[in-house]
C-alpha cells in the first residue's frame, strides 16, 4: 500500500512538521555514513529527502520510486536523478551500488521478501543499506496523517531477523522522531528537547521511526540470491530464427 508520490512530496517539502521529520532523519544517515566520495547512492521508495549531501562528490546518486507511488522529478534545479521503477525489477546492474537507503518502500512493499533479494542484488561487496521503518511501538506509527502511519510497521527484532534471513549483517540501530507528530506550536519548537532526551533515555521512551544500518553477506547463504538477471536485447526479436520444418532454398 503505497502513498502517492504527491502526498509524500506535500509532506516532506511543505509542511513543518515533514521537514523537521526530514533533517532529523538525513542527520542520522549523515552519522552512519558521512563520507560517500566515489560511491554509487542508491535510494529506493521515497528517499530522495536524504541523498541531496550526497550529490557533490558522490560519483553517482540515484533515486528509484516504486510504479505504485510514482514519480517526481528530483532535484530541483538540477539535472533529473530519479527514475520510476518495479518493485522488485530495479534498473541496476548487479553489484553496482555502494550504499543504498530505503524509506517508504519495505513497509508498503506486498513483496517485501524479493524487495530485499533485489536490494541484496544491486549492493556490491562492501556495500552498505540503512532500512528506514516505522516503529511499532512508537506514535508515528499510528499517525495516518503522515507517511509513517501506512503500511506494516516493525520492531526492531522483527526488522533484524528479515534482513537476516535475506543475508543482510544488522551493524548497527537506532531511533529517531521522539517528538509526537502533532504540528502544534508547543511539540514542534521542543521537538529538538524530545530528541535529545529520547536517546538519552530510549527504555523510556520509543522512538517513531528506526533506521537499521546493515551490510551485505557474501557469499549468500541461499542459493540463486544476487545472481545477475538476464536482460533481454530487444533486438533479438528483429533476429530470424530457424524453424523446424522448414524447407531449405534451392
Amino acid at each position: 500500500m503505497h502513498l502517492d508520490v504527491q502526498v509524500l512530496r506535500d509532506f516532506y517539502y511543505r509542511s513543518a512538521l515533514g521537514r523537521a521529520a526530514q533533517k532529523i532523519v538525513r542527520d542520522q544517515l549523515e552519522t552512519f555514513w558521512p563520507v560517500a566520495k566515489g560511491h554509487t547512492v542508491v535510494g529506493y521508495g521515497f528517499a530522495t529527502p536524504l541523498l541531496r549531501p550526497y550529490l557533490t562528490e558522490s560519483r553517482r546518486v540515484i533515486g528509484l520510486m516504486p510504479a505504485p507511488q510514482g514519480v517526481m522529478s528530483w532535484p530541483a534545479g538540477l539535472p533529473n536523478v530519479s527514475v520510476l521503477c518495479e518493485e522488485t525489477l530495479w534498473p541496476l546492474e548487479t553489484g553496482h551500488v555502494d550504499r543504498l537507503v530505503v524509506m517508504h518502500g519495505l513497509e508498503t512493499s506486498e513483496r517485501p521478501s524479493e524487495l530485499l533479494d533485489e536490494a541484496y542484488r544491486v549492493l556490491g561487496p562492501g556495500g552498505e543499506a540503512v532500512f528506514v521503518v516505522p516503529n511499532r511501538t512508537g506514535l508515528w506509527a499510528r499517525a495516518d496523517w503522515t507517511p509513517f502511519g501506512y503500511g506494516r510497521p516493525y520492531s526492531l527484532g522483527q526488522l533484524e531477523a528479515q534482513l537476516k534471513r535475506h543475508d543482510f549483517v544488522p551493524e548497527a540501530q537506532v531511533s529517531v522522531l521522539f517528538q509526537p507528530p502533532s504540528t502544534r506550536r508547543f511539540w514542534m519548537k521542543t521537538g529538538p528537547v524530545w530528541e535529545k532526551v529520547g536517546r538519552a533515555i530510549p527504555a523510556v521512551m520509543a522512538g517513531g521511526v528506526m533506521m537499521v544500518l546493515a551490510s551485505k553477506k557474501h557469499p549468500p547463504t541461499r542459493r540463486g540470491v544476487g545472481r545477475a538477471a538476464r536482460v533481454l536485447n530487444p533486438l533479438d526479436v528483429l533476429t530470424p530464427k530457424p524453424t523446424a520444418g522448414r524447407a531449405k532454398p534451392v
